[in-house]
């Protein structure tokens, strides 16, 4: 029957086009993090040995200085030179040495250790020696996520309320995972390593939050070209249920290619990006491109665009990433924004002049407060769907915060029910 097999043809390419496509990434994911996998592995074994190196180096040196009331020269180099964030605390728990990562770890603020487990250990080791090893989860202090103090005058002007609010933005915090070891050097000093493993963690968190999604993204069109193979071999065909079933097999055909346009989006987002000459960018120059290619969306949904751009405002990015991070957010506000509101796009410099402020405002339903710390979690999607939205997967807003990170920038919300939303991404200027 001609039907029957024009059927089996089509499940059977579509599902060896979706396996190939998932092993392909699956492939890419696992070959792109192997690196970091590995150095932490590595990292494990000698950590130990760099406690050893700093009570042998230090021991040395206290046989020929007795007093042992500060950190000698060469014990301060050698603990300057580790790879490992440090932090060196004395008798009367005070931090005498610390790397910056002690601080954005949110392990040490203006010179004293605030996490009271490490505080704890770091007394426990002082009065009985030995060693203490233990994992902790940190949060970054807020003043290490760049989140613009206050918007400028046309912001104010459509959200009157939102230079208060600037205060409640959400930006883009990660939790860090880290391993502690804490070991005494001797009666006056104690020292404690910090290993971060957030990498090897997000990684984990990645795989497993891919390989789910994934699977129920690849699970749906095959039931539903199954659906269609049943319904053609039945004989006595229903033209209305086949054109039914075929009209689902081509949605879910469309939402498996919006996921895995997405999730090639999202990997390229993680590689880290290296200002040069030949990277360098025109910010205005790329929000139009964006502008351009949503034109007809925006005519189709009768939601104009509205922009304000400095035009001498330059980057240094990988053009494809920027496009994509402005083109989630402009879509989002589209899609997310009744018909005969506008969205509105500026670009400007920040306050200090060393960073270009790119915001997207929309005036739709806006997000609760307690929804908005997770808008930027890969599969995330909030309650307020619509049937615009119905067949996104929830990586729009991880692909942003990931742009904006590897680009060594931030992004942040402001949003009130019934007021509409504001998205800001901040990237530093070239130089």
């Amino acid at each position: 029957m001609p039907f029957s097999v024009s059927s089996v043809l089509i499940f059977a390419v579509f599902g060896l086009l979706a396996a190939a496509v998932l092993a392909a990434l699956l492939y890419t994911v696992a070959d792109w993090l192997h690196p970091v996998i590995a150095r932490f592995a590595r990292s494990d074994s000698g950590f130990g040995d760099r406690l050893a190196d700093i009570r042998r180096r230090f021991g040395h040196r206290q046989d020929e200085d007795d007093e042992g009331d500060d950190l000698d020269d060469s014990t301060a180099a050698l603990i300057s030179m580790l790879d490992t964030v440090s932090i060196v605390v004395d008798g009367n728990d005070e931090v005498v040495r610390a790397n910056p990562g002690a601080y954005t770890l949110g392990v040490v603020s203006d010179d004293v250790i605030v996490d009271e487990r490490v505080l704890e250990q770091v007394r426990a080791v002082r009065i009985k020696g030995g060693r203490q090893q233990f994992e902790l989860t940190t949060d970054t202090p807020e003043r290490f996520i760049r989140v613009m103090a206050e918007a400028p005058g046309n912001v104010r002007e459509q959200h009157r309320d939102l230079a208060a609010e600037m205060r409640d933005m959400q930006g883009v915090s990660r939790p860090n995972w880290v391993k502690v070891t804490v070991g005494r050097i001797n009666e006056h000093f104690v020292v404690v390593l910090l290993d971060d493993m957030s990498e090897s963690i997000r990684f984990a968190q990645l795989r497993d939050s891919f390989i789910v999604n994934v699977s129920e993204q690849l699970l749906a069109p095959t039931q539903d070209l199954e659906r269609l193979a049943d319904t053609l071999e039945a004989g006595d065909l229903d033209i209305g249920q086949v054109q039914h079933e075929a009209r689902q097999v081509k949605t879910s055909s469309r939402r498996l290619n919006h996921m895995v346009s997405d999730l090639l989006l999202l990997i390229k987002a993680q590689e880290p990006v290296t200002p040069t000459q030949s990277n360098r960018l025109n910010v205005s120059e790329q929000v139009n491109q964006v502008i351009d290619q949503l034109a007809k969306e925006s005519r189709q949904l009768r939601v104009p665009l509205i922009v304000d751009c400095d035009r001498k405002l330059n980057i240094n990015a990988e053009g494809e990433q920027i496009r994509a991070a402005v083109r989630k957010l402009v879509e989002n506000a589209m899609l997310y924004s009744s018909a005969g509101s506008a969205v509105s796009i500026s670009a400007q410099a920040s306050r200090a002049g060393d960073q270009v402020v790119i915001r997207v405002i929309d005036r739709g339903e806006g997000i609760a407060k307690a929804e908005q710390p997770r808008v930027f979690e890969r599969f995330y999607r909030g309650a307020n769907q619509n049937e615009r939205t119905g067949e996104g997967i929830g990586l729009g807003l991880a692909i942003v915060k990931h742009v904006a990170l590897t680009h060594h920038g931030s992004v942040a919300v402001w949003s009130a029910p019934g007021q509409g939303s504001t998205f800001t991404l901040t990237l530093p200027l070239a130089h």
